[in-house]
């Protein structure tokens, strides 16, 4: 009982960010030939960790505005490539 407990606390305290359903983006807004950065954080200073091309896909898995500048950004994987893109840059699939 103490395990359930203690479970459905963490559940409550994370939100069910364990469970959050990922959804498709494909790239916006971002001219042929060009890329979008994908960064280590939700912030234009941050490192950028990898490149998707103008007409790629990625996996969104939750945006926030909750970031140094107020924006909003989404934590996205492509491939092997795991970080933070704009929103203003994904349009949903």
């Amino acid at each position: 009982m103490r395990r359930v407990r203690l479970a459905a606390s963490l559940l409550v305290l994370t939100g069910g960010a364990a469970f959050a359903q990922s959804e498709t983006f494909r790239v916006d807004d971002v001219a042929p030939g060009d890329s979008l950065s994908i960064r280590e954080a939700p912030d234009a200073a941050a490192p950028t960790v990898g490149r998707v091309p103008w007409d790629g896909r990625l996996r969104g898995f939750g945006c926030t505005t909750d970031t140094p500048s107020g924006r909003t950004w989404c934590r996205v994987k492509y491939g092997r490539i795991v970080g933070w893109a704009r929103r203003k840059f994904l349009a949903p699939e």
